[in-house]
């Protein structure tokens, strides 16, 4: 194994297995593209390493109970692929809006809206989904208030005259922490038109009795 075969398998056992997703650019400051990149291929080719696709690879982790080895997870895979890409990506509307008990509907696969192209991007064999969105949408990544909005748009402007989702609505302004709310009003400029009565009384406070 050569040094640098060996000082990329040291740092990514450091990470733990199945932990961590790499990629060449994780490693350009071992050597040059080309020698890192042949580093990765022997290594995979050895079986040190595994394949999560073209280009990305991690260290397999033994199941006791399934009796083979397991797959990286599926968030490292995504990591991965936003470090190699440089892009923005947020979850969809549909995981939030779950997450935040505005819909019982569970999303049938994992999609993300990025300012990156629209693609299928498999981690090991599980297909992710990435959209492109617009400068809009993508001006809430990174936003602690992302998750709200992103759930607002996906539920769409009929949302109130959805009694449910409205009493889901105020139970959610009952729990939302402050740091959200505030994050909301900070940002409140770019929400979507119709979402703005929906998040002016999210962060309203409430009237003492």
């Amino acid at each position: 194994m050569t040094g640098i075969a060996n000082k990329i398998m040291r740092r990514v056992r450091a990470k733990g297995r199945g932990k961590w997703v790499c990629t060449a650019k994780d490693f350009l400051d071992l050597g040059n593209r080309a020698a890192v990149g042949q580093a990765l291929s022997r290594l995979a080719k050895n079986g040190d390493l595994h394949r999560a696709g073209r280009g990305f690879y991690y260290l397999p982790y033994w199941s006791n109970f399934l009796k083979r080895w397991m797959g990286p997870d599926i968030d490292a895979g995504v990591d991965a692929l936003v470090r190699r890409d440089n892009i923005r990506i947020i979850r969809s509307g549909g995981f939030y809006a779950n997450t935040l008990g505005l819909t019982n509907a569970v999303a049938a696969r994992i999609i993300y809206d990025t300012d990156g192209p629209t693609r299928t991007f498999r981690v090991d064999t599980f297909p992710v989904y990435f959209r492109h969105a617009s400068p809009k949408v993508m001006a809430w990544a990174g936003r602690d208030s992302a998750h709200v909005i992103q759930a607002l748009r996906w539920l769409g402007p009929l949302v109130s005259q959805n009694r449910r989702v409205v009493a889901s609505l105020a139970s959610l302004k009952r729990v939302m922490p402050d740091r959200i709310k505030r994050d909301l009003a900070r940002n409140i400029a770019d929400c979507p038109d119709w979402t703005l009565p929906i998040v002016r009384n999210l962060i309203e406070k409430e009237t003492q009795a």
